[in-house]
C-alpha cells in the first residue's frame, strides 16, 4: 500500500492512462502510476481532473484534502460497501447501552495496554526517566483494573482522561527538552510535540474513516463516541486504541530528529509545522503506516466479528481493466 503525498503551490493533477501526471505552468514534471495508491494527501493549491478523481475512486483511493494553516481533513471517500446489512447491524446496536459501554471497554483495554507495554519498553533504555514511567505505568495498570467497574460511558470517560493525563506526564519525561511539551493540547496546539501529535492524530483518523467507508460501516455512528454533529465518531472510537501507535511515531521523529523545533512556528493559529518539515513528516508517515495500516484493520476485523459481519477478503487483482461491480 502506498500514499501520495502532495504539498506544493500551483500543481496540476491528471490522468494519462492509469498514471497522475503532474504539471506546472502547464510543463510536465512528474508521473506517478494509480495502480499501488491507497491514499492521497494534497495540501496547497493543488487542481485535479474530474477524469483523475472518477479513477481514484474506482480503485478505492481515498483522497483526504488538509487544507488550511491547520491542516484541516476533508474527505472524498471511494464507492462505499455494497451491504449496507452491516450499517444497519451497526447502528442498531448503536443504541443499546450495555452493548456500547462493552465496545468502548475493549477500546480503551487495548489501549492502555499499549500505552504500558510501550513505556516498559522505553523504560528498559531510558535509566533517567524510569522512575517517571514507572509511575504513570502503575496508574496506566490501576485505570486498566478499573475498567469493570465503569458501569456507564460517562465513568468510563473520566477513568480514561484521569489515565491519559498520567500517560501524557510519562511522556513528557521521555522527550527532548526543546519540544517544549508540558501536557497533552490541542486546538491549536502550543508547541511543536502537540503539534506533531495533532497532525499524525487527523491522518490517522482520515485514514480510518476511510477505511471503515470502504468496510461497510457508518463512520459517523460511534459507540465510545456518541452521535455529535460534524464528527465520525466510529472512527474517532477506533483511533483510541492506535493513538500509542500515533504516538510512539511521533516519539521516533523526535529523538531521530527527523523532526526538530527549528521546523515549528508559533502563530495565532498555534504552533504550526513548516512546509520543509512537513516534507520529512510525510516521508516518514508513509514508511510507518503499514503499521498504522494493519492497526485499522484489526481494529476493523474485530469490530466486524462483534457486530456479526465478518468482512470478506478483497477481490483478487485482475489488472487495470478489473471489474470493479462486485462487493469490496
Amino acid at each position: 500500500m502506498t500514499s501520495l503525498f502532495v504539498d506544493r503551490r500551483s500543481i496540476e493533477l491528471e490522468l494519462d492512462s492509469d498514471a497522475i501526471v503532474f504539471r506546472e505552468n502547464q510543463q510536465r514534471v512528474g508521473t506517478v502510476p494509480v495502480a499501488p495508491l491507497t491514499r492521497v494527501f494534497l495540501r496547497g493549491d493543488v487542481r485535479l481532473s474530474a477524469a483523475l478523481l472518477g479513477r481514484l475512486g474506482e480503485r478505492d483511493v481515498g483522497v483526504v484534502i488538509l487544507s488550511g494553516r491547520r491542516g484541516k481533513a476533508s474527505l472524498m471517500l471511494a464507492r462505499p460497501h455494497n451491504d449496507a446489512s452491516r450499517r444497519v447491524e451497526q447502528i442498531r446496536k448503536s443504541f443499546d447501552p450495555e452493548y456500547c459501554l462493552g465496545i468502548a471497554r475493549q477500546l480503551i483495554d487495548r489501549k492502555l495496554q499499549r500505552q504500558i507495554e510501550w513505556f516498559a519498553a522505553l523504560r528498559e533504555k531510558d535509566m533517567q526517566a524510569r522512575y517517571e514511567l514507572s509511575l504513570a505505568m502503575r496508574h496506566l495498570a490501576e485505570a486498566r483494573n478499573k475498567l469493570s467497574r465503569a458501569n456507564n460511558l460517562t465513568s468510563l470517560r473520566g477513568l480514561e482522561g484521569a489515565a491519559a493525563a498520567r500517560y501524557f506526564e510519562g511522556l513528557r519525561a521521555v522527550l527532548p527538552p526543546s519540544l517544549g511539551f508540558k501536557n497533552r493540547n490541542r486546538r491549536p496546539p502550543k508547541d511543536p510535540f502537540n503539534a506533531l501529535l495533532s497532525l499524525t492524530y487527523t491522518l490517522a483518523h482520515a485514514e480510518l474513516v476511510i477505511a471503515l467507508h470502504g468496510a461497510g460501516f457508518d463512520p459517523c455512528v460511534g459507540f465510545y463516541h456518541q452521535l455529535a454533529f460534524a464528527r465520525e465518531s466510529l472512527a474517532s472510537d477506533l483511533l483510541e486504541p492506535l493513538r500509542p501507535l500515533c504516538d510512539q511515531f511521533c516519539f521516533e521523529m523526535a529523538h531521530k530528529r527527523i523532526i526538530s523545533a527549528d521546523d515549528f512556528s508559533t502563530t495565532p493559529s498555534g504552533c504550526l509545522l513548516g512546509k520543509a518539515g512537513r516534507a520529512r513528516y510525510y516521508s516518514a508517515y508513509e514508511e510507518k503506516s503499514e503499521a498504522l495500516r494493519g492497526g485499522i484493520h484489526v481494529e476493523i476485523q474485530a469490530l466486524a466479528e462483534q457486530i456479526g459481519h465478518a468482512i470478506p477478503a478483497p477481490p483478487l487483482e485482475t489488472g487495470p481493466e478489473q471489474d470493479n461491480d462486485g462487493d469490496q
